[in-house]
Formats: C-alpha cells, structure tokens, sequence
C-alpha cells in the first residue's frame, strides 16, 4: 500500500522509508529515463511512466493536467459531483479496460470510458474505489489498483505506473497492486450500505452482469483463495449492488469547458481533415485511398485513434447508412458521402459531409442537397436549453421539416404511406463524448441542457423506386455535425468543415488556398 501525503517531498520520503517498492528496482525502472529537451520542451526518454504526464510529455501535457486539457481538479470534480449524489455509505467499484489481441497481439489499449471518465488512468489491470466520506475536505476517499511496475516486463512493453506516481499524478488516498484489490473490496463492501459497480461490457450481446464475471474480470489468474473468493461473491450478490453507469451517465450528460474545448480541437482536426480529403478526391480513385488519407491528416495531427470505422460511400453505396467496406472505385459524377471522425485526447468527433466526386454538382444534386442543408441549418437552431427540446423532439421536427422540404422539389407523400421513412431512415442525433455515442444512459425524451453535444445529421437517401423521382435516384446525402447545447444559442465546433455548395465546390477545386495535404 502507498499512502497520500501533503507533499511531493513527503510522498518520496515515506515511499523510500517504507520500501513497498524493492530499492533495486526502483533504480532499474528509472536508470533509463534521459532527460531531454526539444523545442523547448522537457522530456523523459523512455518515459518512466505508463501514459503521458506532465514530467515526461510537457509537449502534450500542462503541469497541472492528468490528461491533455483536463486538470486534475476536473477529476476532482467529477468524482466529488458522483459521490455527492449517492447515498451515504456508499461505495463505487469501477474497472478498467481489457486489453484485445489479435494475432497473438495485443490493439492499441484503449480504457474504459467511465473508468478514463473517473480517473484519467490509461493502463488495463487496474481499478478504483471510492468511499463516500462527507467529513473528509474531498467527500470521499480514494483507493486505486494497478498492475505496478516489473522491470522485465518494461524492457519489452516500456514501463507502467508505479504506486507513488498513481498517488502523486491521480490525486489517489493509496495505490495498491491489483492482486490486493479483491480482498480490499471484499473489506470495504461489507460495511457499505450500497455498491456501484459495472463490468465494461464485451459487446451489445454480453450476458447480464454477475458477481462471478467481475471476478473473472480481475482475477484472471484465479489466485484467490476459495474462502475469500465465497465471501466476496456473497458479498456481491446482496440487494446493496447498485448499477454505476447510470450515475456515471448522468455527469457524463453535460460537458464541462474543459471538455468542450478538448472537443473542440478534436472537431478542428477532423473538420480539416474533411476539407482537405474534398480536395484529394477524384474520380476512379478507390473508397478506401479516401479513406485512409483522412485517417492520416488526422493522425499528423495527434489523433491517437479513429472515433469510429469511416465511411465512404459513392455514389449509390450513399444508400446505406454504415456503409464501411469502403471498397470500390468512385465514378466521375457521382456524390462522395464521408462519415469520419478522429478521438483525440479522450474525445470522439463525429462529421458527415457529402460532396461530388468531381469537384461540381448537378442540378439536380445541388437539389437534393439544398433541402437536406435547408432543414439540418434550421434544426441546429433548436439546439438550447431554453428551446425546451429533446432530441427526440428534435427528431420530430426533421421529420415534418424533411417532407415539406421534400415535397417542395417533387417528391409525393401519400397520406398513410411509409415513404420518408423509406427516404430518411434514421434518427436525427446522439449525444458525443467519450464514447461516439455517449453513455446509453441519457434519456433522449429528456429536455437539453447548456452543455450537453449532440450531433445533428438529418439525411436523405433515394433508392431507384418508381414512387421517387427519378432525376434522384440512387443519391444519398447526409450533413452531420457536432453542436453544443446553449442556454440560448447553439455552439457548432464542427463549423470548419465546409457544408455551403459554394464552399464545397471550392474545396474540392482547391479555390480556397486549401492543399490535399
């Protein structure tokens, strides 16, 4: 176990005193670290840490952040607004990700949303707790887990954080190794009044959470004693466990300014992203060169991941909304519909703009997508709290604003006939965050909130159905972009990514001193 202290002085101190941590190696997982400095930039090479932080990464990381734009009182904040809002004696149990292999290797880690939401710690084979303590100046104590060092794997993996570090860089009350964590919650949950708690899902198709799983989760080795491992399932399994993403839902629901702004800059680098892959395509180029050339403007950029699979879809493929084979060849006069956005930072963006292959669209083209832009323009609108609106409300209005909008340039509604759900299939928005979609546990009958990012993406997709008109058939067209809710105006940080045909039409022509690169 390490102990916080008040000091950094003090933390190196009882760290040393204590050896809770073998002196040899602590040498031997700090002998390699080089200080040096680029571009006035300090560094440590090889970093002595799992992820960046201020000390090895100050390019990437202020002195007072835990991760890129979030300061460490941000977490604070988080953790105390939870704790606030549970029952006294309460306890909250949250894990991290599992590291996924393929090929006997393992993909790039990426955490658990609501753990990463919580802590800011990116390693797999860790775990918080926290106590709710209303006497204490924070409301709450806080235990982390983690795997700790091990010098030999560090020479194949690089190092991971040690147990002084989670409580210096984390703000954590101790840091434990993982293998202690059972028994500490097998402790701690005996006396709480209620336990939250989540295992992250595998997929959509993943049984109902149990206490067996969570400890299959955590204890892959099986290492725990048959006793100990009894007393903690029945432990587990009274009425006091309580489901944690839901309250964890609930904050994730409204952005913070430091989380608009982290937001903002993933927008910029996909929205650039986008202006400049207009200019780069060209017909017979094939989907998935368009496709990679936007994953790598935004990975020049800092992008450490896509959001999600991009689509792009020409032409009639235009017709399927996630269409993501991205595997034939666009033909001259054909429109491009590009749905792609990076992470960055913690942060997904999710962009959706359609434009021609060839750089000019046709009359009946510039049609179609006028009034699809004409109804996405008056539905970002809406998007404030004092609207009163929810995104299904929202939705609702897309509906009746797409059939008028539709009917005006020819298109025939029967009363009764399922047609716009035939030409718009989809509803208008989702929340964004962490997670492309964020949290399943916001309620999208609930009225916005200043704060909260939604998408809105009205689009229209004509099959070659004798009911429609033919002069658009087989084009499909949607304008997706990231808003954040205001008290009384809508904030698009989307906003660099042309959606006017002028725009469009300039971008793709390199009118607008843009290069595809």
């Amino acid at each position: 176990m390490f102990l916080r202290s008040s000091s950094t002085a003090a933390v190196k101190a009882a760290f040393a005193s204590t050896r809770l941590v073998h002196p040899a190696f602590i040498r031997n997982a700090r002998c390699y670290a080089s200080a040096i400095t680029v571009n006035g930039f300090s560094q440590l090479k090889p970093t002595p840490y799992g992820q960046p932080l201020a000390a090895s990464h100050a390019h990437l990381i202020g002195t007072e952040e835990i991760t890129p734009g979030i300061p460490r009182e941000e977490y604070d904040r988080r953790r105390r607004e939870l704790m606030e809002s549970l029952p006294d004696d309460s306890l909250v149990v949250c894990v991290a990700g599992q590291v996924k292999y393929m090929s006997g290797r393992d993909y790039k880690f990426r955490q658990s949303s609501d753990f990463w939401y919580l802590t800011g710690f990116d390693e797999p084979e860790a775990a918080v707790i926290l106590e709710k303590r209303p006497s204490t100046g924070r409301g709450y104590y806080m235990r982390m887990f983690s795997a700790g060092t091990d010098s030999a794997k560090e020479k194949w993996d690089g190092a991971k954080t040690s147990p002084e570090d989670i409580v210096q860089y984390f703000d954590a009350d101790e840091a434990e190794p993982i293998s202690a964590f059972p028994s500490a919650l097998r402790s701690l949950a005996s006396t709480a009044s209620n336990v939250y708690l989540d295992v992250p899902s595998q997929s959509k198709r993943s049984r109902a959470f149990s206490p067996k799983s969570l400890l299959k989760y955590l204890s892959p080795s099986g290492g725990m004693a048959r006793s100990e491992y009894d007393t903690l399932l029945e432990s587990l399994s009274s009425s006091k466990r309580k489901a944690l993403a839901p309250a964890v839902g609930r904050l994730r629901a409204v952005k913070s300014k430091y989380e608009q702004d982290v937001m903002r800059q993933a927008a910029d680098i996909s929205a650039r992203a986008h202006n400049k892959v207009m200019r780069f395509t060209e017909p017979g180029m094939s989907e998935h060169a368009v496709a990679a050339h936007f994953e790598y403007l935004c990975a020049r950029e800092g992008s450490q991941r896509p959001a999600y699979v991009p689509v792009v879809a020409s032409g009639p493929n235009g017709l399927i909304i996630h269409y993501t084979s991205n595997n034939q060849l666009i033909a001259d006069g054909e429109m491009v519909l590009i749905d792609a956005g990076c992470e960055y930072n913690g942060y997904a963006s999710d962009i959706t703009r359609t434009f021609p292959a060839n750089g000019t669209f046709t009359p009946e083209q510039a049609t179609l997508y006028n009034a699809a832009l004409t109804v996405q323009k008056q539905l970002v609108a809406l998007c404030t709290e004092a609207s009163g609106m929810s995104i299904m409300q929202i939705h609702r209005e897309s509906c009746s604003m797409m059939r008028k909008e539709l009917d005006r340039i020819g298109f025939r509604f029967p009363l009764g006939a399922g047609s716009l759900d035939t030409l718009y299939p989809h509803l208008i928005g989702h929340h964004v965050g962490i997670d492309l979609h964020e949290s399943n546990h916001i309620d999208k009958n609930e009225p916005l909130k200043a704060g909260m990012v939604i998408t809105i993406e009205p689009g229209v997709y004509v099959p070659p159905y004798p009911e429609f008109p033919k002069a658009f058939h087989n084009i499909g067209i949607r304008i997706e972009d990231e808003v954040v809710v205001g008290k009384e105006h809508p904030v698009v940080i989307s906003v660099n990514a042309p959606k006017e045909i002028a725009d469009i039409e300039g971008s793709c022509k390199g009118l607008l001193g843009l290069t595809a690169f």
